[in-house]
């Protein structure tokens, strides 16, 4: 099947949408169907675009070979070429521009489906008859909820994705519009519930936190010789960073490692950590996934401390409907974690992977760690669960998953 996949942001970026975006392109590619990846690009893009064999009246980057394609893997953590075609967007057009000639472009290829997180393109296509599946993470309001009212009332919707079971229930009782199933039978649902994933593969062979760290030193970066908990991710707030600092207050023994985040908010954190005086605390910046299982897996544990209200990088509280990436990256770590006891979480997490925690209930964390660290019993069984645990979770599985909910051969004839 062809497959054209339009990215919601411009493409590379650090935003966590074109990870998962390219995660999902890979996937598809690794079932064995023809991905065009098309991504906004605001200014003309740096690589030489290669005509590719397999466009049919579509001029496309052929990224299997060249600097370009060996940058954009390394930064997503990709192992596995598919197509992409950067499109010109004009900011104050609001991706509307966008959105018309990714879904062009999609045609002259000859998409047999468009696959795509972007509101504007998914309802667009719909409306045009082209089947399309749209992918969303967090409840719409305002112009998007306009957006999602359209997509379900075009000929073209194929299949409403949501990341948890909490929100497919929200936008259940909000939208009485979406059809129960994309077509008979019904066991063909049109709403999926399908979690973030990972690339198992990446986290094998799995390391423990002593290998792990040896690379790094031998990679420049040496870790002092004291029980970390981990943080990846981005700063934003409600991430738990601040809570991060007041462990960091109470545990000097231990060391807290935070890998990732824009650097304005990066030098931010950095500022307070110096006001504190934490020695213990080091803000190592953005490394591109790649790179991130070592930095992971070189931790004796994960912290994973989101609050009740949770900025997405759009500003809007996604608290309610996360099903975070690093959740799935951690688990595939195999390292004790603990996270913030959220009831969208117990989807995923349970005292068997991991040890929850009240968001806000300082005292409870710091018991939770300081238990942790001197407990190595404790600690090998929450690993081993969270590597058991992580073997669902794989990005094939769940591309095959959205694409059909019976066997290979029911993809084509339903979609």
């Amino acid at each position: 099947m062809r497959i054209a996949i339009i990215a919601p942001s411009a493409m590379p970026s650090r935003r966590a949408n074109t990870i998962q975006t390219a995660k999902m392109a890979q996937a598809f590619t690794r079932l064995s169907h023809n991905v065009l990846l098309i991504a906004p690009s605001v200014h003309p893009p740096r690589q030489e675009s290669f005509p590719s064999p397999h466009a049919r009246g579509a001029s496309v980057a052929l990224t299997g070979e060249g600097d370009f394609w060996q940058s954009f893997a390394y930064h997503y953590g990709l192992a596995t070429p598919f197509q992409i075609s950067p499109l010109r967007s004009i900011p104050a057009f609001k991706r509307y521009d966008f959105a018309l000639r990714a879904i062009l472009l999609a045609y002259q290829w000859h998409a047999d489906l468009i696959y795509t997180r972007l509101p504007q393109a998914a309802a667009l296509a719909s409306l045009l008859g082209i089947k399309t599946i749209f992918e969303i993470h967090d409840f719409p309001q305002g112009r998007a909820a306009t957006w999602l009212k359209l997509f379900l009332h075009g000929k073209g919707a194929s299949r409403l994705v949501t990341i948890t079971h909490a929100l497919a229930r929200s936008l259940r009782a909000a939208f009485p519009q979406i059809p129960a199933s994309a077509q008979p039978p019904q066991t063909n649902p049109f709403l999926i519930i399908a979690a973030d994933g990972v690339d198992l593969e990446r986290y094998t062979p799995w390391l423990t936190p002593d290998q792990a760290r040896q690379q790094l030193q031998e990679k420049g970066f040496p870790l002092p010789d004291q029980f970390t908990a981990g943080y990846t991710g981005h700063l934003y707030a409600g991430r738990g960073v601040d809570l991060i600092f007041q462990l960091a207050q109470q545990l000097p023994e231990v060391y807290f490692l935070l890998v990732g985040g824009e650097e304005a908010d990066r030098q931010n954190w950095q500022t307070t950590k110096d006001k504190l005086n934490l020695s213990n605390v080091f803000l190592h910046g953005f490394v591109p996934n790649t790179e991130l299982p070592l930095y992971q897996m070189a931790c004796h544990a994960l912290l994973m401390p989101y609050q009740e209200q949770v900025a997405a990088s759009s500003g809007g509280d996604i608290a309610a409907y996360l099903s975070p990436m690093k959740l799935f990256e951690y688990l595939a770590s195999g390292r004790p974690i603990l996270a913030s006891d959220l009831a969208v979480f117990h989807e995923i997490l349970n005292e068997e992977n991991a040890i929850l925690l009240p968001p806000q209930d300082l005292d409870a964390w710091v018991k939770a760690l300081t238990e942790l660290r001197a407990s190595p019993q404790k600690r090998e069984h929450l690993s081993q669960s969270a590597r058991q645990s992580a073997q669902k979770y794989s990005w094939e599985e769940r591309a095959h998953h959205i694409l059909s909910t019976g066997t290979q051969s029911d993809i084509e004839s339903h979609l």
